[in-house]
């Protein structure tokens, strides 16, 4: 099986290399990711909970989809296509505001350039199970509540977004 390789970057996203998915988490090196976050016209967030075979984060609960773009490939068309191969899901997104964090992630270190793309669909996913194995639609508010009360059962770069969006973004996800 081919090795999965993402995009190094630096502090400005600019990118400076191309390295191993599993190397450059075990190095802790800043790579860029993208993370999205889709409602329905109810504002409800649509969430799910990561396959336990996944690399790492297995079973926890986070945003609708995220990923890695492939090096040499457009940043939109890659979230568009891994929503998609992810969650079966189709549907206009826009980049809301981009940030960049750096957390240890079991024996990993998730450091990411992380590009927050934010969409609107209607109905259920139809999820690959071995990214997702669950998943359902939640107001903001009861999943703010839950976080703050079982903080463990969450992805460290969902809490991250959720708590840190900046002022722009933020009006986009309250009274959701």
């Amino acid at each position: 099986m081919k090795k999965k390789e993402i995009i190094l970057v630096d502090k400005k996203n600019k990118q400076i290399g191309i390295e191993e998915k599993i190397a450059a988490h075990k190095e802790g090196k800043l790579h860029r990711s993208f993370s999205i976050f889709v409602f329905n016209k109810r504002g409800e967030l649509l969430i799910q909970r990561r396959a336990k075979s996944k690399y790492h984060s297995g079973g926890l609960w986070s945003n609708t989809c995220c990923s890695h773009p492939k090096p040499g490939k457009n940043l939109i068309r890659e979230a568009k296509r891994r929503l998609k191969e992810e969650m079966g899901i189709k549907c206009d997104l826009k980049e809301i505001f981009s940030f960049y964090y750096k957390a240890k992630v079991g024996d990993l270190i998730e450091h990411e350039f992380d590009h927050v793309f934010l969409g609107k669909f209607e109905g259920n996913p139809k999820p690959n199970l071995k990214e997702a194995e669950d998943w359902k639609w939640i107001r903001l508010r009861d999943l703010k509540k839950d976080v703050k009360k079982n903080p463990s059962k969450y992805t460290v770069w969902f809490k991250i977004i959720l708590e840190k969006a900046p002022k722009e973004a933020k009006t986009l996800f309250q009274n959701k």
